[in-house]
């Protein structure tokens, strides 16, 4: 298919000269009046600040191939069976991020490395260099470069409307992963992270962020027999109840650990200028999460800062003035964060972390709804005139179902900009978020009451 134009509204509409943007921070060295809050000196705002827009201007032709292979089996009279198999493929897909205006990594053994201004002399030693396009402050970008892959496991049994009961039962076991779930903005959805690093796709590829990998659901009506013998009001208070129910479990959708979100330790130079950890894999980090635990979702102790491997590679690599910190002499013997916690040897904060996108999977959701209905036939109007009473319960368990600890709740930072720990629940950081779950999904258990006309 072609490029659409939906793609392009938030890109024309949000970038000079229709639409005046600038991004400014505290702190920043070039502006000609430093900036206070909250008000901004007009000098401050200059044309290399304002926000401009990138599409590929000679993309493929995207498409995507789907297949399937389904058997169904009639098991009996009146019950039926489904095995499938779906699978997706998508090619040269829309990959929209909210910052392409970026100062460029190198690739090294160990990972990339965002460059710092060298000179010990200049006033931004240690920071990061200029982006790729001085003549703006963000660049929103558009490539065709994006890919998508999906398959599933489809299971269903039905059984159909026999003696007044109906009931059917799917299950999914699925997978599906892409470079980027966004095309009209970065971060389309809640859990999705902006401005991914467009200039090498491995470094995306990663479950979807609406991936969710098993669902399992049950749903059943039962019309509730009449006694026959009963006559009078005691057969009409008896007759014409009908029982339903609607039964979910599923896994969660995944999402990204961070950290520094707004201090761009990395040196990025981008407006969206969060970091990744690294992950640990070893004893205690099989699984990094802790089901169950809202406080504490992520196992903090899994997420280290990254660290360069030896000393050379820490002299030759990595920025000597973290924000906030000042020089570090010693990188053996780095000056403890703001929050008096050590920082770990050869901190390397412009080293990217291995950790990635979307490598956590938030909790899943448990819920029953469940309703009574009850059926007033009225023959005196007509044959086929019903008045239904109908009783509905949502999240009839009251099962709490939480979000994944999300970027713009500022929970799936591990550390400040400076390397403070931001676990929450721990003493000496009270009020952090980092790693906990701090809403839901779906609503509490909500009970309704309705009449229905039918005639």
């Amino acid at each position: 298919m072609l490029p659409l134009p939906y793609q392009f509204i938030l890109l024309t509409t949000q970038a000079a000269p229709f639409f005046e943007y600038t991004s400014l921070k505290v702190g920043d060295p070039t502006l000609p009046v430093p900036l206070t809050f909250p008000l901004v000196p007009p000098e401050d705002i200059t044309a290399n600040k304002l926000r401009s827009t990138f599409v590929e201007s000679h993309p493929n032709r995207n498409y995507v191939t789907q297949w399937n292979l389904n058997v169904q089996y009639q098991l009996m009279p009146n019950l039926a069976g489904m095995v499938a198999y779906v699978g997706s493929r998508g090619v040269h897909q829309p990959f929209r991020v909210d910052e392409a205006n970026l100062t460029l990594p190198a690739k090294t053994s160990s990972g990339y490395v965002w460059p710092f201004d060298p000179d010990p002399s200049s006033s931004n030693f240690g920071g990061p260099l200029d982006p790729l396009n001085t003549h703006f402050g963000s660049i929103r970008g558009m490539f065709y470069q994006g890919r998508s892959y999906y398959n599933a496991l489809e299971l269903q049994l039905a059984k159909r409307m026999s003696h007044g009961f109906q009931v059917q039962g799917t299950f999914t076991w699925g997978k599906s992963m892409d470079t980027s779930s966004a095309t009209v903005a970065g971060d389309a959805f809640g859990n999705s992270i902006s401005s991914l690093d467009w200039f090498d796709m491995k470094l995306t590829r990663g479950l979807s962020d609406f991936n969710v990998g098993r669902t399992f659901v049950v749903n059943g009506t039962w019309e509730v027999p009449s006694p026959k013998s009963w006559t009078g009001a005691a057969h009409w208070l008896a007759s014409g109840w009908e029982l339903g129910l609607i039964f979910t479990a599923s896994d969660g959708v995944p999402f990204t650990p961070t950290y520094g979100t707004g201090g761009d330790p990395a040196n990025t130079s981008s407006s969206d200028d969060y970091a990744f950890p690294n992950r640990l894999r070893g004893s205690g980090c099989g699984t990094a999460v802790n089901p169950g635990n809202p406080t504490n979702y992520i196992r903090f102790q899994c997420f280290p800062l990254p660290t360069a491997p030896n000393l050379a590679f820490w002299q030759a690599n990595c920025t000597p003035n973290p924000p906030n910190l000042g020089l570090i002499a010693d990188p053996t013997n780095p000056p403890p964060s703001l929050s008096g916690a050590p920082l770990p040897a050869l901190v390397c904060f412009n080293l990217r972390g291995n950790s990635g996108r979307n490598t956590l999977i938030g909790p899943g959701i448990t819920s029953l709804d469940f309703s009574v209905f009850k059926n007033i036939p009225v023959r005196k109007i007509s044959e086929a005139f019903n008045i239904q009473f109908r009783i509905e319960m949502f999240n009839v368990i009251n099962h709490p179902n939480f979000a994944p600890p999300q970027p713009g709740d500022g929970n799936t930072d591990m550390y400040t900009a400076d390397g403070s720990p931001l676990v929450a629940g721990v003493p000496n950081n009270a009020g952090n978020t980092g790693g906990a779950l701090v809403r839901t999904t779906i609503p509490e258990r909500q009970i309704q009451f309705a009449l229905k006309f039918t005639f």
